[in-house]
């Protein structure tokens, strides 16, 4: 499974070209295998850079995550177990989506799609896919 970050889960249904060649071949082929998820709470995370204007033209959250799911990218729950992993983690910085994502990540033994250097730098177990490339 592929879970992709909150930028990789918009990159990949907006076409853009931030998302590199190998990930979006990556995100393609896990699609196909009914293998692409995204945690729910990326669609929090969208919700609130809609809401602080930093998403650009994209003026709604319910219409990005509708095209998610529509694209056939699977939403997966934030879970007791997932919240209660996400406090557990060790050394990785505060910010709560990213603990959730990586978590949700962990608890579905899936690959995170992400560009985001302090997850990709993080040192543990968990499989990445740099998103960039």
């Amino acid at each position: 499974m592929i879970l992709l970050d909150t930028h990789a889960a918009i990159w990949f249904v907006t076409d853009d070209e931030a998302i590199g060649k190998i990930s979006r071949a990556v995100a393609l082929a896990a699609l196909d295998d009914g293998e692409l998820a995204v945690s729910a709470i990326t669609f929090w995370e969208i919700a609130l850079l809609v809401a602080k204007n930093r998403l650009g033209s994209l003026d709604s959250a319910t219409d990005l995550r509708r095209q998610v799911l529509d694209a056939g990218v699977t939403e997966l729950p934030l879970t007791g177990d997932i919240a209660l992993l996400a406090v557990e983690l060790e050394d990785l910085h505060g910010d709560p989506a990213d603990r959730f994502i990586a978590a949700t990540a962990i608890a579905y033994d899936a690959t995170l799609m992400t560009a985001d250097t302090r997850l990709l730098r993080w040192r543990h177990q968990l499989r990445r896919q740099n998103a960039a490339r």
